[in-house]
């Protein structure tokens, strides 16, 4: 099969397509032909290096988001069947330690994570665990699929899961354009929230109107923490999703309405945050983290994005053989949605 990797650390002309031994399903496993693989900022982080995910090693196939058709069957599998169209949970837990045992699998010890540290979807064909795929209906495109867990999950874990928003509520969200903020976006209008989103690029925020953003505030143009009170009458939003990080975590506390909530789930401006004590606690604000979603969380947000017609919005696609150009997109930060290669398939 053909497939992308790096065999060390760098830029984007490290990736390297190659040709690869086919991969064979085992015991409970299901061979897929991959039709998309969405690119993802990980991706970008394990390439330029260090490897962070604990078992990481070289040569590294990246790829965690993955839809594909199924093409053969591992022994003992009865829940899926050839040609089923699947997009894939890239998180595989054991199911055996004591954090699976007591349902929370996103602590799971041995976990693995498809094209995390496990070889993933930047290739035509690739095996996983039938029980972490899921079925897609023929009216989705493997590129919408292929878009769907990471970021939906984040946002799913960071707005229900942990968040807990509520119909009514007002949700701010920065980083326009982003898969994870767009997810958001849909999944809290789908909830009955109101949404206000930050951006310093006016084409992205008016792009963010047209998928249903009922406020948006220009970084650029306005401060932010005014902008969001006068936006509430003066209360403040009722929670905060925050997958940018340092740049705008201080803004984002002094936005929110006393007893409000920040969700914080990403560290694009860097990794600490320093933020005002005396303020935060006066105001009986609460700080979360969200990470990756559980198998039974991720199942339920897959769920309720069939159910509501929640579609990934689509920025380009590439080729595998372009996967290069497809991560200088992405890091440029030019894109609108979600970037995805099509490796098609061997089959």
């Amino acid at each position: 099969m053909r497939a992308v990797l790096h065999r060390g650390h760098g830029g984007p002309e490290i990736l390297e397509a190659t040709s690869l031994p086919d991969p064979e399903p085992g015991p409970g496993e299901v061979l897929i032909a991959v039709r998309a693989a969405a690119v993802n900022r990980l991706d970008l982080l394990q390439r330029r290096g260090p490897g962070l995910l604990p078992g990481f090693t070289l040569p590294h196939v990246p790829g965690m988001d993955v839809s594909g058709d199924v093409l053969a069957l591992g022994e003992g599998v009865r829940e899926r069947r050839v040609g089923d169209r699947v997009l894939v949970n890239p998180a595989l837990h054991c199911g055996g330690c004591a954090a699976c045992r007591a349902g929370e699998d996103a602590w799971c010890a041995a976990l693995r994570v498809v094209g995390g540290n496990r070889p993933g979807g930047y290739a035509e064909l690739m095996v996983v665990p039938a029980g972490r795929t899921h079925p897609i209906p023929a009216r989705w495109a493997h590129e919408a699929a292929a878009s769907l867990p990471t970021a939906y999950g984040m946002a799913w874990q960071g707005l229900v899961v942990r968040g807990g928003l509520r119909a009514g509520e007002t949700l701010m969200v920065h980083g326009a354009g982003s898969g994870v903020s767009i997810a958001a976006v849909q999944l809290a209008r789908a909830l009955g929230a109101r949404v206000v989103v930050t951006s310093g690029s006016r084409a992205k925020l008016d792009r963010m109107a047209a998928l249903g953003a009922d406020v948006l505030i220009d970084t650029r143009r306005s401060d932010l923490v005014a902008q969001a009170r006068a936006a509430t009458g003066g209360a403040g939003v009722d929670l905060v999703l925050d997958h940018v990080g340092p740049a705008l975590f201080q803004a984002s506390l002094h936005a929110l309405r006393p007893r409000g909530r920040l969700v914080f789930c990403g560290d694009t401006t860097g990794t600490e945050a320093t933020f005002d004590l005396p303020h935060a606690f006066h105001t009986g604000v609460t700080l979360l983290g969200a990470g990756s979603c559980g198998a039974a969380d991720f199942e339920t947000m897959i769920g309720f994005c069939l159910e509501r017609g929640l579609f990934p919005v689509p920025d380009t696609t590439y080729p595998l053989a372009d996967a290069a150009e497809a991560h200088r997109r992405l890091a440029s930060g030019a894109a609108f949605g979600k970037i995805t290669l099509l490796p098609g398939s061997s089959a």
